[in-house]
Order: structure tokens, then sequence, then C-alpha cells
């Protein structure tokens, strides 16, 4: 089997991607989202002269592996989270397509079984105060079942700062106490603080029975996370940045933190996230992915979540409508349904959704055929 051609619909925000191949097969991936515009050329300037006309075998892991290894070595130049932001979207296909010549949903080509994964309603704010945080999750918690919530707290990449001063200090107990003790809840410090304050700051979300702790401290910073994670028996997740295998190693062999969080779309596809996978089942790491919007990510993340041995207790689900997210409208059917705090996995082949043609035919287009010269490589060829 061979890739004809790979084509992107694209705006500013988020590319989709459709593979076809020599034997007729279609699928549909998409690259990771924000400035997508700038990943759908490095789609087609990086990763489609190396995988057009390329024998791809059947389709299996081995050969996904290879494929994915050959455009990052021929691209070994260029390290960097574009590259892997724009395999995502050809990688995403071709499981689409092989789900489709199985005749299996991508959860169950990985080995799940079950209808629907536990999703937790995650909150992208911060500027909301406490009390109004309270009352979206009270109303979600009576409209769709949640029983697991996350929060921000802390201020991005903020130096010990608070979005506001002592916003953190009081949405810890005002969420607490309005959704009750039976109630899961999850915090989000975005890499805010120092080790000191985040130990601080742990301490405090243990005594209010927060269940997880994402992201303490810069996340460049792996010593600084081993310190929170090593001084507090919360566990302390991370991960959603690092697309870079070696950190990987270096993240689960380390214990850096309790719960992996690799991205999908950043690390590169399912085949790349799947390596992630099996480093952290090999450090007995569960693996909750992140998901921070309701474009294909969540559903990538959904699949992957009810395939795999390793997962978490449950999957990242925005709850940010088209208010905050107006991109996020009509990409797709059919949406996602929750019922009870589950989120239900197509059983369908592939992915097991279809692209709306009248957003496919309102964004900007652009197509990679076999046979098409790329001066470019030529002009780095001596680099």
């Amino acid at each position: 089997m061979k890739i004809e051609s790979i084509e992107t619909f694209t705006n500013e925000f988020v590319s989709i991607v459709r593979v076809r191949t020599d034997e007729g097969h279609e699928g549909w991936g998409q690259v990771a989202p924000y400035l997508a515009d700038i990943t759908a050329q490095v789609v087609h300037r990086q990763v489609a002269p190396w995988l057009l006309g390329r024998d791809l075998g059947t389709l299996s892991l081995a050969d996904l592996d290879a494929a994915t290894d050959e455009v990052l070595e021929r691209e070994h130049k260029f390290p960097c989270s574009y590259l892997y932001r724009a395999l995502c979207g050809v990688d995403t296909a071709l499981w689409d397509i092989r789900g489709k010549i199985e005749n299996k949903s991508v959860c169950k080509l990985l080995g799940g079984t079950t209808a629907s994964f536990p999703a937790y309603a995650s909150s992208m704010q911060r500027n909301i105060t406490p009390e109004q945080e309270l009352a979206r999750f009270q109303k979600l918690k009576d409209l769709h079942g949640y029983s697991s919530f996350k929060f921000r707290i802390g201020k991005e990449c903020g130096h010990d700062q608070d979005q506001w001063p002592g916003r953190t200090e009081a949405i810890i107990p005002t969420i607490r106490k309005g959704l009750g003790d039976d109630v899961t809840l999850l915090v989000d410090a975005n890499s805010s603080y120092s080790p000191p304050r985040a130990i601080e700051v742990g301490k405090l979300l243990q005594e209010h029975g927060i269940n997880h702790f994402e992201e303490p401290c810069p996340y460049w910073e792996l010593e600084w996370t081993k310190q929170v994670t090593d001084s507090l028996d919360i566990d302390v997740s991370g991960g959603e940045q690092d697309n870079y295998l070696p950190i990987w190693q270096k993240i689960t062999r380390g214990k850096i933190v309790d719960i992996a969080q690799p991205d999908i779309c950043y690390m590169g596809g399912i085949t790349r996230t799947l390596r992630v996978v099996e480093l952290a089942k090999q450090a007995g790491m569960p693996i909750t992915l992140h998901a921070a919007n309701l474009s294909l990510v969540t559903l990538f993340s959904l699949h992957m979540m009810g395939g795999i041995s390793n997962p978490g207790k449950y999957l990242e689900f925005s709850i940010e409508g088209l208010d905050y997210y107006p991109w996020q409208n009509d990409i797709f059917t059919p949406g996602f349904q929750i019922t009870d705090g589950n989120l239900a996995i197509p059983d369908t082949p592939g992915w097991g959704i279809e692209l709306n043609p009248d957003w496919l035919a309102r964004q900007q287009y652009q197509i990679s055929r076999v046979g098409q010269d790329f001066p470019d490589l030529k002009l780095r060829a001596g680099l």
C-alpha cells in the first residue's frame, strides 16, 4: 500500500488532513491545534516528501513505526515541535485507514473492548472567580452526571504568582465544599510554581482531598517536579508539553511524576504516543492523555484511553464552548456524547466520524501528490 496524496484543510486554529492510497483507501487525521496554518505547510514540505509513494506494507504497527522514523530521520535537522505536530496529521489519518481496512474502531485496533470511558470536566479558564467556576461545575454535574472536575490554580508560567492575589487559596475550598466529598477533583498549575511554593500548595490540596496536581513546576525543570512528587502524597502529573522520547525516558524511568500526560497531537500521532505508553507501562505509570479542546485530539485520546492497558482513571474533556473556542464548531459528526460522566467511544471503523463537507469547503486547501517535485529538498541537501 502506498500513499497517493496528502491534503490539508486549514485555518489558523485547526488543520484536517486527508490521506488517500493507491488502493483507494481514504483516512482523516488532524495536526495539533493552534497556528495550524503554519503546521500545514510543514505537512507538505517536510512530511509529505518522505511518505508519498512509500510502501507502507499492511499498515501494521511495525509499518507505521518505520514510516514515522523515516520522516524524523530524514528531517533530523529539525527536532522541533512543528515537525511532530505535522506528522500527527498523516499518522492519525493512516490509523483511520487501518481501522477501515480491518473493519474495527481505532480503540479496538489497540485492544479495547469498552463502549465508553469516564471523563473529567476540564476548565480552561483562570480569569473566572471561584464562585463562577463552582456554578459551572454544578450545572454540568446536573446535566451530564460528571463526577470528576479539573480547575486552574496559580498563573501560567507564573513564577510563584497567582492569577490574582488569593485566588488559589479561595478556589480550592470553594470547589470542594460546593461539590461535596463524593466528587473527584483535579487541579492544573500550568508550570506556575517553584518547588517550595508547589509543595505548600500541594499540602493545601491534600487537606481538601484533591486527587491530582498537574504540572506544578515549569515543565522543563524535571528535577523541580521530582522534588514535588517525592514530597507529597497527592498524585503529581505532567508531560503534555513533552514530545522528545529521550525526555520521556527520563520522566518515566526517573519517576518524575506519578501520572504521564502526553498529548497525541504534540507527540506526532498515535504511533509515537504508543512508545510513551510503553515506557510508562514499564515504569508502572498510568497514562491520562492531555486533550484540551474539542477538536479531533479528544477523539484520538478517547480511542487510545479505551484501548491501552495502562489508562488513568479518566479522560480530559474540555467544558469550554464556542464562546471560548469558536473554531471548534461543526468540524465533524456525530458530536461527543456524555452520559453519566462517561464519553461514548464510536464503534464504527476508524475514528467513527464523518467530516463536515461544508466546513471543509470553507478552509484553505492544499494537496501534495505522488510525482510532485520538491525543490526545497534539493536546496537542503547539503545541510
